[in-house]
C-alpha cells in the first residue's frame, strides 16, 4: 500500500487552484533531464485528459537523446519561439514549476513566469527551495524524483485513473533516468509500487530503457571513450576525479547536449574513487557536475565553490571563467580534502544531477 507522504492541507490548495484554472503552463529547468521532461510531459497529459488546456514551456532545447518522449513536439521552446513562450506565460493562469527549487534555473523564462499574476506551485524534490518564489510548494526532497512526487499526487487526488500509457511512459523515464535503473534513491519499497502501477499501463520499459539510457551516436560513444582515456585525472589519496570537456574537444567529436549524461558516474566505479567531477565548457562559463558515494556531500561543494547545489551525492553549477581557471579552483578545493582511505567509503549510492 502505498502511503499518503503529502500532507493533505497542501493538497486541498492545490485542488482549489486546479480547479480555478483553465489554461494551465508547466516548465521544468533549463538543460532537462528525464525527471523534468517525464514530470512535466505527463502531468501535462493528464491534465488534458482532466479538461484544461495544458502547454509545457521549456527554457531550451530538451536533449536529443529524450526526444522519443510522447508529446514532447508538443513543448514550446523558449530559445525558438519566445514569443510563443510570452504568448502563453502572459495567458496562463495556473504556472506548475517542476524539477527544480529556484526560478534561477529556468534562466530567462524567470523573467516571464514573475511578470504572470498567475499563481505559481513548486512541485520539486531538491533541498532548500527558494520559498518567496512560488505560492504554493509540494516539496519532498526525500522523494526519488519529481516523477514520483507528481504520481503521488495524483494518487491523492485521485486522479490516478487518468494516466494513460503516454502518461506513464513520461513518469516511467523519469523515474528510472533519475535513480539509474532503480539502482539508488530507490531505497523506499513503495517506489516499485508506483511502478508497478505504471507497468499495468502497458508501458514497455526495455523499450524506454534502452532510448533514454542505453543508446548513443557514434560521436558521443567516442567523446565518452576519449573523455575516460585522455580527459579523466585521478587523485586516489583523496578518492577523487576530474574530468575536463573543454570546447575544442567538444567540437571534434560534434557535441550535442545529451551525449555525456551519466559520463560523471563512470569513476566512481573505480574502487578507490568516491567523488568526481565533471566539468563541460560552454560559452562563456564552465558547467560543473558533482557526483559522489557515502557520505561525502558534494552538495555544500557546490554551493560553496561551484554557485550551485542539488543533493548530498549527485550536485553542479557553474562557473564564469575559463576552463584553466576552473581547473585550478578545483585543485584548491581538492587539497582541503583530508587524506582518507577510500576503501572504507561506503557503498555507491550516487544520483543523477537534478
Amino acid at each position: 500500500m502505498i502511503h499518503a507522504l503529502i500532507d493533505d492541507r497542501l493538497l486541498v490548495r492545490f485542488r482549489s487552484l486546479l480547479n480555478g484554472a483553465k489554461r494551465i503552463v508547466l516548465t521544468a529547468h533549463l538543460g532537462p533531464d528525464g525527471d523534468a521532461l517525464g514530470s512535466t510531459l505527463g502531468l501535462c497529459r493528464v491534465l488534458r485528459r482532466l479538461g484544461k488546456d495544458a502547454r509545457v514551456v521549456l527554457p531550451d532545447m530538451p536533449p536529443r537523446a529524450l526526444t522519443f518522449l510522447p508529446t514532447i513536439h508538443e513543448a514550446v521552446v523558449y530559445t525558438r519561439s519566445e514569443d510563443r513562450a510570452r504568448e502563453l506565460m502572459s495567458q496562463a493562469q495556473l504556472i506548475l514549476c517542476l524539477d527544480f527549487n529556484t526560478l534561477r534555473r529556468i534562466d530567462k523564462l524567470a523573467e516571464l513566469v514573475t511578470a504572470s499574476t498567475a499563481p505559481r506551485v513548486l512541485i520539486d524534490h531538491h533541498l532548500d527551495p527558494t520559498t518567496q518564489e512560488f505560492d504554493l510548494l509540494i516539496s519532498y526532497p526525500a522523494a526519488s524524483s519529481t516523477c514520483e512526487l507528481v504520481f503521488r499526487v495524483l494518487l491523492q487526488l485521485q486522479l490516478t485513473k487518468l494516466i494513460d500509457r503516454l502518461a506513464a511512459q513520461c513518469l516511467y523515464t523519469g523515474m528510472m533516468t533519475d535513480t539509474g535503473n532503480f539502482t539508488f534513491s530507490c531505497e523506499d519499497p513503495e517506489l516499485y509500487e508506483i511502478q508497478s502501477i505504471l507497468m499495468r499501463r502497458h508501458i514497455d520499459k526495455q523499450y524506454l530503457y534502452n532510448l533514454a539510457m542505453n543508446t548513443h551516436s557514434v560521436d558521443s560513444l567516442r567523446l565518452r571513450g576519449y573523455a575516460l582515456s585522455e580527459r579523466m585525472e585521478l587523485c586516489l589519496e583523496r578518492g577523487a576525479s576530474l574530468i575536463t570537456l573543454p570546447l575544442d574537444v567538444l567540437e571534434r567529436f560534434n557535441y550535442q547536449r545529451g551525449d555525456v549524461e551519466g559520463l560523471v558516474n563512470e569513476p566512481l566505479t573505480i574502487p578507490e574513487v568516491y567523488w568526481s567531477v565533471l566539468m563541460r565548457e560552454e560559452a562563456g562559463r564552465v558547467k560543473v557536475s558533482c557526483r559522489s558515494q557515502g557520505d561525502f556531500d558534494v552538495s555544500v561543494m557546490c554551493q560553496e565553490h561551484f554557485n550551485g547545489g542539488g543533493h548530498k551525492n549527485a550536485a553542479g553549477g557553474e562557473l564564469y571563467m575559463s576552463m584553466a581557471e576552473a581547473v585550478e579552483l578545483y585543485r584548491s578545493v581538492l587539497e582541503s580534502i583530508p587524506i582518507v582511505d577510500a576503501a572504507q567509503a561506503e557503498p555507491n549510492n550516487n544520483e543523477n544531477e537534478q
